[in-house]
C-alpha cells in the first residue's frame, strides 16, 4: 500500500483558518478557487498562512477549470500541487501537463512569482519544480471514468480524484453513494490507479472518520477529509443540538 496523504478543503477564503488547520497536522490543504469565491490575491494569502503554520503541509489548489493562464499563475503563488476538475479526456490531461510542467515537458512560462523567491531563487526552484509539482486529476463525470485509461497514461499524473457527487450526478443517481452502478464507476478508478501507478482519491465530503478508514482499506491514498465550512457547520449544529436537548431535559 502507497503511503496514506490526508488533506481537506479551504472554502471559507479565510488565512486564519488555513492556519489553524496546517498546524492541525493535515499533509496537504486545498484552496476551492472552483466553488468559492477565492481570487488569486487571497489564494496567495493562504498559500502563505498554510507555509507559516506548518512547512510540511503542501498548500494546493482546486483550480475553476484547466486553462494555462490560470494554471501558472497559481503555481507562480506558490501552489506545491494542482486540482484540475471534470478531466474527462486525455486532451484534458494533456493541456494540464502542458500549464504545469516547464519545458521540455510542458510549456509552461517563468515569471518571478512567489514560488520562484521572486525571482532570487530561480535557478533552486527550477531545478526540481517539474519533478516536484503534484497534479491531480478529479475524475467526476462517468465521461472521465471512461476514458481513464487514456487519461492516466499522460506522463506525469500523480492521483486521480473521485468527486462523489459531480461523478453520481452525471450517471443520473446525484448522492447515491450505496448505487451498485456508482459503486462499480468508482472501484474502476480505484483498479485504474493501481493499474497506472497513481494515487487513488476520494473527498469524503463529511467530516466522519470511520468513513475515511474504509476509503484507506479500500486502497485510496490520497483522502480529502471534509472541508473547512462542513466541519464549522457540524460542529455547530451538533454543539447546539446537545445544549438545547440538555436544557429540556
Amino acid at each position: 500500500m502507497q503511503n496514506v496523504i490526508i488533506g481537506s478543503w479551504i472554502n471559507t477564503i479565510s488565512p486564519v483558518c488555513a492556519e489553524i488547520m496546517s498546524s492541525a497536522g493535515f499533509d496537504y490543504l486545498v484552496v476551492d478557487a472552483e466553488h468559492s469565491s477565492a481570487d488569486f490575491t487571497q489564494t496567495q494569502a493562504i498559500f502563505q498562512a498554510i507555509k507559516a503554520a506548518n512547512p510540511d503541509c503542501s498548500p494546493m489548489v482546486r483550480m475553476p477549470g484547466n486553462r494555462y493562464a490560470e494554471t501558472k499563475r497559481y503555481l507562480d503563488a506558490g501552489a506545491a500541487g494542482v486540482i484540475a476538475p471534470f478531466v474527462n479526456t486525455k486532451e484534458d490531461a494533456d493541456e494540464l501537463i502542458r500549464s504545469v510542467k516547464y519545458p521540455p515537458q510542458g510549456d509552461r512560462g517563468l515569471g518571478f512569482g512567489r514560488s520562484l523567491g521572486y525571482g532570487f531563487a530561480v535557478e533552486e526552484y527550477l531545478a526540481e519544480a517539474n519533478k516536484r509539482s503534484f497534479i491531480a486529476v478529479q475524475i467526476e463525470h462517468i465521461q472521465g471514468v471512461e476514458n481513464l485509461d487514456a487519461i492516466l497514461s499522460v506522463e506525469g499524473i500523480d492521483a486521480a480524484i473521485i468527486g462523489p457527487y459531480d461523478l453520481s450526478a452525471s450517471m443520473g443517481l446525484t448522492a447515491q453513494f450505496d448505487h451498485p452502478e456508482y459503486l462499480m464507476a468508482r472501484n474502476r478508478v480505484l483498479e485504474g490507479c493501481r493499474k497506472h501507478g497513481v494515487r487513488a482519491g476520494i473527498h469524503v465530503v463529511q467530516p466522519e472518520p470511520g468513513e475515511a478508514l474504509e476509503r484507506i482499506r479500500e486502497g485510496y491514498s490520497m483522502i480529502a477529509y471534509s472541508l473547512d465550512i462542513t466541519m464549522l457547520g457540524v460542529s455547530c449544529r451538533k454543539g447546539l443540538h446537545a445544549i438545547r436537548n440538555g436544557m429540556d431535559q
